[in-house]
């Protein structure tokens, strides 16, 4: 996956995912108040105005989401972050990355 856009795609699910699971206790996949939200996220990616030169979702500069699903996704990230490292290390490693580069 080389693209910026679809590598933090990529890392939303991942981390909805871990949370969902730890929270919801789902076993596959997201219940259905994950699966909303990640719809949402991924509708807000797919119609980010910054496109591949956008950067990671915390160092936007825009909040394009509403402030309830902000709130959502932040307890979603905050959660999962500091567990990305050990759940899916090349896909932290490579979020860290994409947020300390500029992007293109």
């Amino acid at each position: 996956m080389s693209n910026r856009l679809e590598r933090e795609k990529a890392t939303v699910q991942m981390m909805l995912r871990l949370y969902c699971k730890n929270h919801h206790h789902w076993k596959s996949g997201l219940c259905p108040e994950c699966q909303e939200l990640s719809d949402y996220a991924m509708t807000r990616l797919t119609h980010c105005k910054f496109g591949e030169s956008k950067p990671t979702c915390g160092k936007c500069t825009v909040h394009c989401y509403k402030p309830e699903k902000r709130q959502r996704i932040i307890e979603v990230m905050r959660y999962s972050g500091p567990k990305m490292l050990f759940a899916h290390p090349i896909a932290a490693i490579r979020h860290l990355v994409d947020e300390r580069k500029k992007a293109n």
